[in-house]
């Protein structure tokens, strides 16, 4: 197997390469060569898109009259890998790089268009520094201002680094468990805070409301309780009302019959308040001229409405006696 991959050939001790006729080849004669595409191209014709780091075959030939400082500029032509329509591109010596000829349109790449910026920039700032040397000076001191912030901030992240550096990965393991215990930590006595702010009714700090009557109960009781038991004409506040409903109808109505009687009773010549359950009506006579005459119907009046106040209250109340009433007047 070694023969079929012979690389040095048998040169015969006689053999002289001067004696060999040289091939007399044109000027412009096409070589052809195996290449790689160096860039992102789409075909014209059909509108493929061929990659770059394609391979394909081409056809290699010197561009005539086109140089860049004594380089010479080669063309290349190839085949859409699609269409087999016929695409040339040629060399750029002068920016390192390629152009697309004919055939087909180069692909946009970002990085190129930067490239291409940050090319005018320089060649503008040449052209302003080509005759002015304060330009010159503002744009050194400028670039050198530049550099010095450029180093500071440099040396603050090489400081950062080693203070960083100094701290392990158990301290840093520790110290998020300090913090993640303190906040804990800080909840539960918020928690507990909350929680004895809170006032319940079985507690010694819970207020509780005293209603009028309450108070009320509490005199009566401490009343009874020393002996001193107060009516109820001379005690200015008012008094529970009893809960327990009558037995009968009629007995409010004797109830309040009796307290009146014994409050005309006891009155001694005083004034008795009338029976809120019984309408008096009181009507005005002209006076006579004789004063005694007067006086008369003034009494009679009075006996009337007593009278009739009784009157009813003798019907419902049968057990009850007229004539002390009558005395009593």
């Amino acid at each position: 197997m070694g023969e079929r991959k012979v690389l040095n050939k048998y040169y015969p001790p006689d053999f002289d390469p001067a004696k060999l006729p040289r091939a007399r080849r044109p000027k412009n004669q096409q070589i052809k060569v195996r290449m790689m595409l160096p860039m992102s191209i789409r075909c014209n014709t059909c509108g493929n898109y061929i990659y770059k780091g394609t391979k394909f075959n081409s056809r290699k030939e010197d561009v005539i009259g086109e140089t860049y400082l004594g380089i010479q500029i080669f063309r290349f032509y190839f085949k859409c890998t699609k269409c087999s329509a016929e695409l040339t591109m040629k060399t750029d010596p002068q920016n390192s790089d390629y152009v697309v000829e004919s055939g087909a349109t180069r692909n946009f790449e970002p990085w190129r268009a930067e490239d291409e910026e940050a090319d005018g920039l320089k060649r503008k700032r040449e052209s302003e520094e080509m005759g002015d040397a304060m330009k010159s000076l503002e744009n050194r001191t400028l670039d050198s201002k530049r550099e010095m912030d450029i180093l500071a901030a440099l040396d603050e992240m090489k400081s950062m680094k080693s203070r960083h550096a100094t701290v392990t990965v158990d301290e840093m393991l520790v110290a998020l468990q300090r913090t993640s215990d303190d906040k804990e930590k800080r909840l539960e006595e918020e928690d507990e805070a909350l929680i004895k702010s809170v006032v319940f009714h079985n507690s010694n700090d819970y207020v509780r409301r005293v209603r009028d009557e309450d108070i009320e109960e509490e005199e009566e009781v401490a009343q009874l309780s020393n002996g001193h038991v107060g009516t109820s004409s001379s005690s200015p506040k008012r008094q529970k009302p009893s809960k327990e409903p009558p037995g009968k109808a009629t007995d409010a109505l004797t109830k309040v019959s009796l307290d009146e009687s014994g409050k005309q009773g006891n009155s001694h010549g005083g004034s008795a308040k009338p029976n809120p359950l019984v309408r008096i009506s009181v009507i005005k006579k002209p006076v006579a001229s004789d004063p005694k005459g007067a006086a008369e119907p003034e009494q009679k009046k009075t006996v009337d409405s007593n009278a009739n106040s009784t009157g009813g209250l003798q019907s419902l109340c049968q057990s009850y006696g007229s004539d002390g009433d009558d005395s009593d007047q």
